[in-house]
């Protein structure tokens, strides 16, 4: 006769995933974390992520308050995300994140584009030339030549920064 506590030897045994107190509370520091970061938001920002209305109340709540209170509602915004899938937030705060990413890396090759038509000329101009077409190339020539005679003379570099703001209008025009 078999014990009513015992399974027959045929009979599959469920699998129990154990979790440790120790990850549950990283889990919830994690979102915690997420909620702090999302409270440092522009409303501009949060209209742009996928999140219940109590939610983003809570969250507008945290932005006016300080202090203690402030903490307390961080605690309450941790709490509130342990119930919905915090996943629709994190990629959309990524993709907030990656557009200032992708926007600083364009302003950097713009930079590097600027300095290398102060340093190297015509050829550098051709090259900008051929990405942007409808720019002025004698201003552009003109603007370099005075932006290299501001660097040698150690003089503030006015016409370098005319030069990237060119480049940056171009560029803004050509992404459209």
């Amino acid at each position: 006769m078999a014990r009513k506590n015992q399974k027959a030897p045929w009979e599959e045994e469920e699998e129990i995933i154990w979790v440790s107190k120790t990850e549950m509370k990283n889990d919830m520091t994690a979102l915690q974390k997420l909620g702090e970061e999302l409270v440092g938001l522009k409303s501009s920002q949060l209209s742009k992520i996928p999140m219940p209305e109590d939610l983003l109340l809570a969250i507008k709540d945290a932005q006016r308050f300080d202090m203690e209170a402030r903490r307390r509602q961080l605690q309450y915004i941790g709490k509130m995300m342990r119930t919905i899938d915090p996943e629709p937030i994190q990629a959309a705060l990524d993709k907030l994140r990656n557009k200032h990413s992708q926007n600083t890396a364009v302003l950097h090759k713009l930079e590097q584009m600027r300095d290398r038509i102060v340093e190297q000329g015509d050829d550098a101009i051709n090259d900008a030339m051929d990405l942007y077409p409808d720019m002025d190339r004698q201003r552009l020539r003109q603007l370099a030549r005075q932006a290299k005679k501001e660097k040698e003379g150690n003089k503030p570099p006015k016409a370098s920064r005319e030069i990237f703001q060119v480049l940056k209008e171009h560029n803004d025009t050509s992404i459209l």
